[in-house]
């Protein structure tokens, strides 16, 4: 606990030694962010101890705080996996950093490497806190330095706009926390976790903490329909900004919500599983489909990003169901792919965030319609976003594959619950996944192709070039995290079946050996990621010899088939339009269409289309208007005159002593 708070420290520190040289990126760059980088991976190991077999829980009481009501940490096993998850992303995050950012592209060097750090070291407190008071400044904390780093490009009004929605939206759900922790205070001034836990709450108050927890935490990880600031600061903040928010602190929220509905809470009805299912499968499938149909790389990841939160909310919901019926071993199961999909989303949504940002420094465009055969110029960058992409699509041997086969696994249990009604809801939602899971990987192959495969669209591209090698690091780190997950499965569920044992009290079945995995019995499904990626490297070496050996003097180069036209342009390419149009008329209800077609007499014809998002259209555009006008006529009470103001003080003295009398 003294090592974990000490490193919590040096990260606040390294962000303080950010103000020395306000203007210096040379020292910032290169100096303080690989110390942040270091401070990360002691924070990884310290995570990764609070996971041995040995390890037992310890609690602190900090000389910090308000009179009699001190700070309270605690360091266990879901705090130490997310402290892993944090440590291991949020240094790979930091070495590209190092790499990637700038002089003179808006918040000065020395304030951002504050609010950076800062944003990171709220973070790791939200995760060791053990009463509510340290764990709602802690929340803030991170809602306020989030806010600030969103806003970097604060010159441009649309930053703005994007920064203010997403610092509402964040003090929305901290309402819904602060409400859910005044439900479960259980008697005490100080408002610790243990007396939330020795609460003698009613199955309604009980049930109400549930829902403002979801709400609230929800709110944060992008839960539809409280989603609508997620696709609008990721793509206003720097790219490895937006990496940490859709990586690290989207899983803070997921954490929140563990931590409350299966740790604080006993256990609750089953329809609070059902709820959350329902709202992660409604996520999953409306964040995959809008990702389909996006034009801008980061706005296609943030939808992304809702989907695969979407995914984790679904098995936290399949927990909260076998745990009502007391299936433990189940339960088990779904809480270890929900804490390794957390795990791998961190890893491969950082790489593929980071992969953009160096896409956009070196073209200027975050555009799809505007890149194109960035593989020839960006090789190093090309391969890791490969990487990403195929693990992010959910394809073996890579670590997105085996958090979303676990999860599959888990649905096909689902008859073992002992209620007909569930028995056939359920299985629903399995289909909605799989069809997720498929479009996923719809969605990656239209990101991966239109960016690096074909042709360039602007000539511009030719003169683009690849990462620095501080980014090639970072970017490395995280795609050898997606390959050894996937390489070594077993080890990973070993490291979630921890934390498993403490919130359910068992663990999912281990496989016969560390490279084999086999989670429900052997003989109905098993996994080997090692073998798999055997066979991988079989197979290509055996074709790349007998192609460069065998038939290399039968072969020839030779111009591809141009379909007898060979006046082919790079605009002849499928475009990103071109591949969300499909999934624009399957699903055509779910989106808000605009389109200008051009008619046969314009002289300068243009096909434009807008697609919005009918949450925004039909529910907070309206309310926001409904509360501009309330303002408005709200407004006139306060008309700058002392008479006035002392006229209302009078009026309420008046109203009060009526009320006494």
């Amino acid at each position: 606990m003294t090592a974990v708070l000490a490193l919590v420290g040096a990260w606040l520190l390294v962000g303080a030694l950010g103000l020395l040289r306000p203007t210096g990126i040379g020292w910032v760059a290169r100096v303080l962010f690989p110390m942040g980088a270091l401070v990360g991976l002691g924070v990884a190991a310290i995570g990764a101890v609070a996971l041995t077999p040995a390890f037992v829980a310890q609690q602190v009481v900090l000389p910090l705080g308000l009179p009699d009501l001190p700070f309270h940490v605690r360091l266990d096993a879901l705090s130490g996996c997310f402290l892993l998850l944090l440590g291991t992303a949020g240094a790979g995050i930091s070495i590209f950093s190092a790499g990637y950012f700038r002089a003179g592209e808006g918040t000065a060097p020395g304030l951002l490497c504050l609010q950076y750090h800062v944003f990171i070291a709220s973070m790791a407190m939200v995760v060791l806190a053990d009463d509510a008071y340290l764990f709602m400044v802690a929340w803030e904390t991170m809602a306020l330095s989030s806010y600030f780093l969103v806003t970097t490009q604060h010159r441009l009004p649309e930053i703005r706009r994007a920064g203010f929605l997403y610092l509402l939206m964040a003090h929305i759900g901290a309402l819904g926390i602060l409400l859910c922790f005044g439900v479960l205070h259980g008697g005490s001034w100080q408002m610790t976790f243990d007396a939330m836990r020795a609460s003698p709450l009613t199955p309604f108050w009980t049930s109400a903490a549930f829902v403002l927890a979801l709400v609230g935490f929800g709110a944060k990880a992008g839960m539809v329909p409280l989603h609508v600031w997620l696709p609008e600061a990721h793509p206003a903040a720097p790219s490895p900004v937006s990496a940490m928010m859709s990586g690290l602190m989207l899983k803070i929220a997921i954490y929140g919500l563990l931590r409350v509905s299966l740790d604080l809470l006993p256990p609750g009805p089953w329809w609070w599983g059902l709820l959350m299912l329902a709202m992660g499968v409604g996520t999953t499938l409306y964040g995959v489909v809008f990702a389909a149909v996006q034009t801008d790389m980061k706005r296609l990841l943030a939808y992304s990003s809702i989907e695969n939160i979407g995914l984790i909310l679904a098995g936290i919901g399949l927990v909260l169901i076998f745990r009502t019926f007391d299936l433990r071993v189940l339960a088990a199961l779904a809480l270890a792919a929900v804490l390794l999909h957390a795990f791998n989303h961190a890893l491969f949504k950082s790489l593929l965030f980071l992969a953009t940002g160096s896409v956009m420094h070196a073209t200027g465009e975050r555009s799809l319609g505007k890149l194109g055969g960035l593989i020839r110029r960006m090789p190093w960058v090309a391969a890791f976003a490969l990487i990403g992409s195929l693990a992010i699509a959910g394809l073996p041997p890579l670590n997105g594959f085996v958090s979303e086969w676990l999860l599959l696994q888990t649905f096909l249990q689902t008859p073992r619950i002992p209620l007909a009604f569930l028995n056939m809801i359920v299985p629903l939602g399995a289909a909605v996944v799989v069809l997720a899971a498929a479009l996923a990987g719809y969605v990656m192959v239209k990101f991966f192709g239109v960016i690096f495969l074909g042709q360039h669209r602007e000539s511009s591209l030719a003169t683009a070039r690849d990462a620095s090698w501080l980014e090639r690091i970072g970017l490395a780190w995280l795609a050898l995290g997606c390959v050894a997950i996937g390489a070594f499965p077993q080890a990973a569920l070993d490291v979630a079946g921890r934390v498993t044992q403490a919130l359910v009290g068992t663990m999912a079945q281990r496989g016969p050996s560390l490279w084999w995995m086999a989670p429900v019995a052997s003989n109905q499904a098993s996994y080997s990621g090692l073998w798999y990626w055997a066979g991988l490297l079989t197979v290509t070496a055996v074709t790349f010899i007998l192609v460069r050996g065998f038939f290399r003097a039968r072969s020839r180069r030779t111009a591809p088939w141009d379909c007898g036209y060979p006046w082919q342009t790079p605009r002849m390419q499928d475009s990103a339009e071109g591949f969300g149009q499909p999934i624009r008329h399957l699903f055509g209800p779910i989106f808000k269409i605009e389109r200008e077609v051009p008619q046969p007499t314009d002289r300068a014809p243009s096909y434009r289309i807008q697609i919005e998002d009918r949450f925004w259209v039909t529910c907070y555009r309206p309310l926001g208007r409904l509360i501009q006008g309330v303002t408005e006529r709200i407004a006139v009470l306060q008309g700058g005159q002392l008479s006035v103001y002392l006229l209302y003080s009078f009026l309420t003295l008046i109203f009060l002593l009526v009320c006494v009398l």
